[in-house]
């Protein structure tokens, strides 16, 4: 597998640790009174699946050629099943009642599968943790936190007021919210496209070479962090708010027309420009800082 699909090395040991109390709160909810398990063989990079209405969602990797499910529920207006169709395992949570609460809906579950999976999530409400895992990955949720550490492949979320924090991230991400924050921690990532509304953007990492940056928030704040060894076309733009600065540009020689004259704006080139980076801001304030 390439550089691309691999947190370097050094990303790896720098990746904090999920400290007990963090495992304990994500795996731990109270008062479960349902559990089932089952185990999968699975061919290679199986695709799993897991629709949840409520509920917390930890998935972690292992070597094993399998998947192992482990579910909780609290109530018995729903039920969990989970069943193998070739190389893909389906987790669902079945709504058995139409007088249901907040609380009934509520299903926690622990998954564990190998290394290279390809995951769907969707997961209304609650917190979604996936660690170590590399395939592609779709998450859709509504108000669903969702973080992920030393995952690698082409990531696709959805949400609407969840946020995403990815941490040691590589490949390609794109990820689009009405009002959560969007947080990038030392990934490495050759494409990115992130939208939120009202939510906050930071990205912290190297703008690989050839790579695609695309920032886009109607009235948050946008902030991107550079090295002095960064090479990147920046193109920023706040058409209502403003833009700070610490890169040394030179001119870039590319016309950006688009831009509306009165908007408050940065361009041009940080070393060779070998990559592209363009952030767009309706009213909320830019900040390109050095690292």
């Amino acid at each position: 597998m390439n550089r691309r699909m691999n947190p370097p090395r050094r990303a790896r040991r720098l990746a904090p640790a999920v400290s007990g109390l963090l495992w304990a709160a994500l795996l731990a909810p109270a008062a479960l009174a349902h559990r089932i398990e089952k185990r999968f063989p699975v061919e290679v990079r199986p695709t799993v699946t897991i629709r949840n209405k409520s509920g917390k969602v930890l998935i972690k990797s292992w070597k094993k050629q399998e998947v192992l499910v482990v579910a909780n529920h609290t109530s018995e207006k729903t039920e969990v099943d989970a069943e193998k169709m070739g190389n893909r395992v389906e987790v669902v949570t079945h709504v058995l009642s139409e007088n249901i609460t907040a609380k009934d809906l509520q299903a926690d579950y622990e998954v564990t599968v190998p290394e290279e999976t390809e995951l769907q999530i969707i997961n209304d409400s609650g917190d979604v943790y996936v660690e170590r895992v590399s395939g592609d990955m779709t998450f859709d949720t509504v108000a669903a936190a969702v973080e992920l550490r030393e995952v690698a492949g082409i990531l696709v979320v959805k949400t609407i007021s969840g946020s995403l924090t990815c941490y040691f991230c590589a490949g390609r991400v794109e990820v689009n919210t009405i009002s959560g924050n969007l947080s990038f921690m030392q990934p490495v990532i050759s494409k990115l496209r992130a939208k939120t509304n009202t939510g906050n953007i930071l990205f912290d990492g190297v703008f690989e070479r050839g790579g695609t940056y695309l920032f886009t928030n109607f009235s948050g704040t946008t902030e991107v962090r550079f090295s002095e060894g960064d090479s990147f076309d920046l193109m920023a733009s706040s058409l209502h708010g403003k833009v700070e600065n610490d890169a040394a540009l030179k001119p870039s020689g590319h016309q950006q027309s688009y831009i509306p004259s009165n908007a408050a704006k940065v361009l041009g080139r940080m070393n060779l420009g070998l990559a592209r980076v363009e952030i767009t801001s309706f009213s909320g304030t830019i900040k390109v800082r050095k690292r």
